[in-house]
């Protein structure tokens, strides 16, 4: 039996949504073990700044491994 715990993530670039899911996801691993499945739940555009900022928001599993 397994269980698995799910986080929400957002990443950012100037490029595109894609970038910025990428990127997050590549952030999590740095410190978030056995990633499994992301799900793209949100996209959206921040035009605050000079430029356009692409923000996609994930659900992000991985595996709950017990100390």
């Amino acid at each position: 039996m397994s269980v698995y715990k799910i986080v929400e993530l957002v990443g950012t670039s100037t490029t595109s949504w894609e970038d910025a899911a990428v990127t997050a996801v590549q952030t999590a691993k740095q410190t978030l073990r056995g990633l499994r499945v992301a799900e793209v739940v949100e996209q959206d555009l921040d035009l605050s700044g000079d430029e356009v900022l692409f923000r996609t928001k994930l659900s992000v599993s991985f595996k709950y491994q017990a100390d």
